[in-house]
C-alpha cells in the first residue's frame, strides 16, 4: 500500500531534530513525546541513536493537529491508545470531543436566542407600567411555576426584592430579564450551576446587548475548533492508514 498522498517514503529515516525543526519544537520534545506513547518506538542504529521514519513524522503531525482541535488530554489519550493498538478507544475519545463541541453549539445557539427574545420589550402584564411582579403573576408570564422560581433563587439565578411590609418577593425588570433567560437556558439544556454565571455576566455587562458580543466571540471559537476537528481527522486517518500498511512485525518497510 502506497503512503498517504504529501507523505513521504517509510524507508526515509529522521533525526529527534530534524522532526523537531519541522515544527518549531525542541528535540527532547520529540523525545518526550515518545517516552509517554505519543509516538511509535524509534529505531535504533549500533551507536543506540534515535531513527524515525514517515510513520513517526505522520505520529507527530496527527497529535499536534489533534491538540487544537480536542486539547490535550485527549489528544494525548488518542494518541496513546492508537499506538497500542486500541483504536476503539481512540475514535470513541474522538467521538465524545465532537459530542461536547455538538452541545456547545446547542448552548450558544440557545443563548443567543434567548438575548434575542430579552432584547424585545415585554408586551402585556403590569410590567408595562413600570409596577413590580408578584412571584405567581412572573411565573404566569414566563410559563413556569412560583416553585420553580423559588429554586432558581435559592441556586442564585434570582435575587428579587422583599416587600419591606408583607415579606412578599418583588420581582422588577431586571429580575423578569434574568428570569425569562433561565426559562429558555433550561430549555436549551443548560444546568442550574451553568446559569447563574451567565446571569452575572449579564448583570455585570449591564445587559443582554453586551453579552451579545461576548457570543460573536465564543462562536468564532466553535467554529475554529471545529475546522481543527477538520483537520485532525484528515491527519488521523492518514496515520491510521500508514499503520496499517505497516509490517506485521512492527518493523519499518526498507
Amino acid at each position: 500500500m502506497k503512503p498517504p498522498k504529501g507523505v513521504q517514503s517509510e524507508n526515509v529515516g529522521y533525526r529527534p531534530a530534524d522532526l523537531a525543526r519541522r515544527h518549531g519544537i525542541s528535540a527532547q520534545a520529540i523525545r518526550n513525546y515518545e517516552r509517554d506513547g505519543l509516538l511509535p518506538a524509534a529505531q535504533r542504529t549500533l551507536s543506540g541513536y534515535r531513527v524515525y521514519t514517515a510513520t513517526h513524522a505522520q505520529a507527530l503531525r496527527t497529535f499536534l493537529a489533534l491538540v487544537p482541535a480536542h486539547g490535550y488530554h485527549a489528544s494525548r489519550a488518542v494518541m496513546r491508545a492508537v499506538n497500542g493498538g486500541d483504536i476503539d478507544s481512540a475514535l470513541r475519545i474522538i467521538d465524545e470531543s465532537h459530542a461536547s463541541q455538538l452541545r456547545d453549539r446547542a448552548t450558544l445557539n440557545a443563548v443567543a436566542t434567548a438575548i434575542g427574545v430579552l432584547t424585545e420589550p415585554p408586551s402585556d402584564g403590569p410590567f408595562e407600567n413600570g409596577a413590580d411582579w408578584m412571584i405567581g403573576e412572573l411565573a404566569h408570564r414566563i410559563g413556569v411555576t412560583p416553585a420553580t422560581l423559588r429554586k432558581w433563587e435559592r441556586a442564585g439565578i434570582l435575587d428579587p426584592a422583599r416587600d419591606g411590609a408583607t415579606g412578599h418577593r418583588r420581582y422588577d425588570a431586571e429580575d423578569v430579564r434574568d428570569a425569562e433567560l433561565a426559562r429558555l437556558l433550561r430549555r436549551g439544556g443548560y444546568l442550574l450551576a451553568d446559569i447563574a454565571p451567565v446571569l452575572a455576566q449579564v448583570r455585570e455587562a449591564g445587559g443582554p446587548g453586551a453579552l451579545a458580543q461576548s457570543l460573536d466571540a465564543w462562536r468564532q471559537r466553535l467554529t475554529s475548533r471545529s475546522r481543527a476537528m477538520l483537520i485532525a481527522a484528515g491527519q488521523l486517518a492518514d496515520y491510521l492508514q500508514l499503520l496499517a500498511a505497516a509490517p506485521s512485525n512492527g518493523e519499518p518497510e526498507r
